[in-house]
């Protein structure tokens, strides 16, 4: 049987890194067989990546970098564990990029999709859990920690980055499904887990 690809996806500070923990320990309560995994730093390949951001790569530069380690990822981890049954749960993916590059950066988020699809092999997700947030709040969640490149960037982007996602959710509504990250994380571990059990079925 071939697995499930389960994507978590929200602008800085949504909460979405606490619950995929929580969900994983939820399946495997449940007795499904379950990885987790996250980018890019899901390989050695993606966690080098993830050192160069902080050089301030240009957009496009940015892009491919992602993509390179996106497509690393899924030959050594994703396609594999598919391929075995599994309930894949992964921290960010492809709808990650159109969102910060695309929408973020100003790169064309058509063009983004379509790269995509060839740095996937056509390995996309089955179900994408949008963590929705205004992202004063997310900024304000995340203030006393070592922030990386993107949580540093200006609200105006963390704002362009949470409007790209509302889209890609318009586009697809039966694949990106919307969590209210402001909610208490009790109720939103709830609705995360409604609405595995839903698409589990």
């Amino acid at each position: 049987m071939r697995g499930v690809l389960i994507t978590f996806e929200g602008v800085e500070g949504s909460g979405k890194s606490t619950q995929i923990r929580r969900l994983e320990r939820w399946l495997r309560d449940e007795g499904y067989r379950s990885e987790t995994t996250s980018e890019p730093d899901g390989t050695e390949l993606g966690v080098a990546v993830r050192r160069l951001f902080e050089r301030e790569p240009r957009p496009l530069a940015e892009m491919f970098l992602f993509l390179a380690a996106r497509h690393q990822h899924v030959v050594e981890k994703l396609r594999p564990w598919l391929r075995a049954g599994r309930i894949v749960l992964c921290d960010r993916y492809t709808d990650a990029t159109v969102a910060y590059q695309g929408y973020g950066r100003g790169i064309d988020p058509q063009l983004i999709r379509e790269l995509n699809v060839q740095a996937t092999g056509g390995v996309l997700p089955d179900l994408t859990l949008l963590f929705d947030l205004d992202p004063v709040i997310g900024v304000r969640r995340i203030a006393a920690r070592r922030l990386d490149r993107f949580e540093r960037e200006q609200l105006a982007f963390h704002r362009r980055v949470r409007r790209g996602y509302l889209e890609i959710m318009r586009a697809e509504p039966k694949r990106v499904r919307r969590v209210d990250a402001a909610a208490p994380l009790a109720e939103v571990e709830r609705r995360v887990r409604a609405i595995v059990q839903e698409f589990l079925k």
